[in-house]
């Protein structure tokens, strides 16, 4: 924060408004999967069946995110968020009201819609509203809410899911007064698109297609596949079945990995100053083959949070390092198209992560799930040993 500034940056208007959207984008799945093992009672559905709520949601991420990227450089930021935030919260609220799994299905795709562009749009529009470091603070302040979310949304999920399978789905009509906020309330500059179409692409795949761009990618798809496949999709079916635990333990317990992550994220700045943003990868993708392996093998409840909390540490150090490396190789005309394909790829993650989990499971049990994570954890210390070399900023 500059001296001139009356007020903390995290008091900004804009950014307020920013953290609400942050909000909205992590609430669609980890709100809902404490209620997993309710809605596969009430349905009489096995725990694949029920994880494709989460690949319906994610599915329209990876087919739409591309798009709603360049239509964010090359049309308008407030006019791609608006509807989105929109569909997210009738969609999504609408899902309360309906007792037919297949068109429980139908909706949950329709608010993935929505959601597709919220994750890409939020950080763009950090990076559109502030530099220097203001940007930087502005990044922090935005994780920070962002693991608040994360930590607090499965403990409310399971709060209400206690009253029934179909309450959690009630939270996303939140997004409908942000959307209005958006509206009247967000001042962001817009951005100028004054190169042809062709040329933009252009230069736009220049910057994606660069070697440690592409690592980074693959890397989130890997962190995203077990964080939503394994650790989302049948942790809470784990919980039950061995420890007899209820929707709000099973919230519980999950939210302590995000504050696991929260607290771990807040101290990055300080980790950097003494170790790379590559090391810090390779010691999360090790701590996530070390919590992955110890779940099926925890014995108790007590002991199931080790694990659960070395998982929220690995969160803490690799989502964050990967957003800083790729920023560092975003340039600013081509943003929203640069981020859209990291959207893209975390949506990718999230969709394939329940079914390749699934197929682990019908295999070897909720077990195997597990493992198949930690060889995947293991697969990410290789890749991120070989590829990841030395930040290389463009701007």
């Amino acid at each position: 924060m500059s001296d001139s500034e009356p007020r903390p940056l995290y008091l900004d208007p804009d950014l307020q408004i920013i953290f609400s959207v942050t909000l909205m984008a992590v609430l669609g799945v980890s709100s809902v999967t404490p209620a997993f093992p309710k809605i596969g009672r009430a349905f009489n559905l096995s725990s694949q069946a029920v994880g494709n709520l989460i690949t319906a949601f994610t599915l329209p991420g990876v087919l739409l995110t591309p798009l709603l990227g360049i239509l964010t450089d090359r049309y308008s930021r407030k006019k791609t968020l608006v509807p989105s935030l929109m569909t997210f919260g009738l969609a999504g609220s609408a899902c309360a009201l309906v007792r037919d799994f297949a068109f429980l299905l139908v909706l949950r795709f329709i608010q993935g819609i929505g959601a597709a562009a919220l994750s890409v749009l939020y950080i763009t529009l950090i990076g559109d509203l502030y530099s220097g470091k203001d940007r930087s603070a502005a990044m922090g302040y935005n994780a920070s809410v962002l693991s608040v979310g994360t930590a607090t949304y499965p403990a409310i999920g399971g709060a209400l899911a206690t009253l029934g399978w179909y309450y959690p789905f009630t939270l996303p009509i939140l997004a409908i007064p942000i959307g209005f906020l958006v509206i009247f309330t967000l001042e962001n500059p817009e951005p100028r698109h004054e190169q042809r179409l062709q040329r933009y692409l252009q230069q736009a795949w220049e910057n994606i297609k660069h070697g440690q761009s592409v690592a980074l990618f693959v890397l989130t798809l890997l962190t995203f596949v077990i964080l939503y496949g394994a650790y989302l999709t049948y942790l809470p079916f784990l919980m039950e079945s061995a420890f007899q635990a209820s929707p709000f333990t099973i919230g519980i317990t999950m939210s302590g990995m995000s504050l696991a992550t929260a607290v771990t994220s807040s101290q990055l700045g300080k980790l950097v100053q003494v170790c790379s943003e590559k090391l810090l990868i390779q010691i999360a993708c090790g701590l996530y083959a070390l919590a992955l392996l110890m779940i099926p093998l925890a014995p108790n409840l007590l002991t199931l949070w080790i694990p659960v909390i070395l998982f929220g540490v690995a969160q803490g150090l690799s989502i964050p390092n990967f957003q800083t490396l790729l920023a560092s190789l975003a340039p600013i005309e081509h943003r929203g198209a640069f981020l859209s394909v990291n959207g893209l790829v975390l949506r990718l993650g999230q969709t394939l992560g329940p079914p390749l989990m699934g197929v682990a499971s019908s295999m070897g049990g909720a077990g195997m799930t597990f493992y198949s994570g930690a060889a995947i954890a293991a697969v990410m210390l290789v890749l991120s040993a070989v590829t990841l070399k030395k930040r290389r900023n463009i701007q």
